[in-house]
């Protein structure tokens, strides 16, 4: 025999379910995120002893358990360390470093507002906070301040706000990742094709350790109003509280940035920076094992990379090089020099050996406008060549009159 529940029963339960439909995504999704806030509390960190092996150049350098990493001087993009650096890789949101610094961008220019209202459309909205979503939970059709949203991309890791942003820069996320697309190749961003705005798992979604590198050294110096963000621990919205996935900055106070990344495609994945004693480090870590490996290791190649490494000045900015000749102005030569400050990272007890060469372009014609550009320096340790720089003229050469051009030309004649 069936038993049947009493019609006021059924009555209660369907009143019930009503009631749970009803209910905000916000609100519904408010366990789940206080669970991924609480699973996000960084643990405290065990010493790591890494295992080393010796690169190409008969450097020691740690050997650590994923497919690819890099290890980055920010000043000049001098590649300190690296394993597999090119490999273009599944990014997972590492993809929204480049969504948040087009954002930063737009706001530095001008074309967009701290206050700017972006709605979140039902093709961005995150329907119901999945176990495993990352999202801003801004209600379907709701408005949200860009600076609000740009918060929920950079520490929410939403891929909700990551969707709007898009559709509000870009017009569509399709307008939003060809722009995506063209900025990764006007940074030099070899190996990487971007296909949306949030990092999800798309064959054609790839980038490689070092590209992202210097997307990371982009963020830092062009939005540096706006980088401060990347440091914020925990960010509210709705009602609800997230933490920032990024662990070091709950355990070293030299980190402040600068994202996490995970897909099961991907693994976990983590780019940061750190600065001690004026030096700053980017790191870039891809298909970790998990968030504690991808910690770790990136601690292993900041500790590793500040216990091996110093700065070096090869050259002093507006100092004297050496006197470049010039033809046909008023001036026979004029100073040359670098004209913004130069740092080189060397092996530690190797700053005093840097040694420098100042090449010029040849046959230098007045008029030349004091800052132009007229040659390079380049810095080389026993044999190595660690980097370069613009040489620039120091002064303004004005071009001299006809009668002292006729000169100089006929003196030239019989100086050779």
């Amino acid at each position: 025999m069936k038993y049947r529940l009493p019609s006021t029963r059924l009555i209660s339960l369907s009143l019930a379910s009503a009631f749970v439909v009803a209910m905000p995504a916000a609100v519904l999704a408010a366990p789940h995120a206080k669970a991924r806030a609480a699973a996000h509390k960084p643990k405290a960190a065990a010493p790591v002893e890494p295992t080393m092996t010796t690169d190409a150049n008969g450097q020691s350098v740690p050997v650590l358990a994923n497919k690819a990493w890099v290890l980055m001087n920010f000043d000049n993009g001098q590649i300190l360390a690296s394993s597999n650096p090119d490999e273009p890789l599944p990014p997972a949101s590492l993809t929204k470093m480049m969504t948040s610094y087009l954002v930063e961008q737009g706001l530095k220019s001008g074309k967009l507002k701290p206050d700017d209202k972006v709605t979140m459309s039902e093709s961005a909205w995150c329907r119901g906070g999945k176990d495993g979503d990352s999202c801003m939970f801004v209600p379907l059709n709701a408005q949200a301040s860009l600076m609000d949203m740009l918060r929920g991309v950079v520490i929410a890791s939403g891929n909700d706000a990551s969707k709007a942003l898009a559709e509000h820069v870009g017009g569509s996320e399709s307008g939003f990742v060809a722009m995506m697309n063209a900025e990764a190749k006007k940074l030099g961003m070899t190996k990487t094709q971007f296909a949306n705005a949030a990092g999800l798992p798309d064959p054609n979604n790839k980038a490689s350790a070092r590209d992202l590198a210097v997307l990371a050294a982009a963020i830092i110096r062009n939005s540096a109003e706006y980088y401060p963000i990347y440091a914020e621990r925990e960010f509210t919205y709705n009602g609800i509280k997230q933490g920032n996935r990024n662990a070091l900055l709950y355990t070293d106070p030299t980190v402040d940035g600068l994202k996490t990344g995970h897909t099961e495609e991907a693994g976990y994945c983590l780019t940061a920076s750190a600065k001690r004693n004026g030096m700053r480090l980017i790191s870039v870590i891809m298909n970790a094992d998990s968030k504690q490996a991808r910690a770790d290791q990136t601690r292993v190649l900041f500790n590793w990379g500040y216990a091996n490494f110093e700065q070096a000045s090869p050259a002093q900015a507006g100092a004297t090089l050496t006197s470049a000749k010039v033809t046909y102005g008023v001036a026979p030569t004029v100073n040359a020099g670098i004209a913004q400050p130069w740092t080189l990272v060397v092996p530690k007890g190797q700053a005093a050996a840097v040694q420098t060469a100042v090449s010029l372009n040849p046959a230098l014609e007045a008029p030349i406008a004091k800052g132009a550009v007229i040659g390079k320096i380049v810095a080389t340790a026993n044999g190595k060549p660690l980097g370069e720089a613009p040489v620039v003229a120091l002064a303004d050469v004005a071009r001299a009159g006809f009668f002292e051009r006729l000169r100089q030309r006929v003196a030239g004649w019989f100086s050779k």
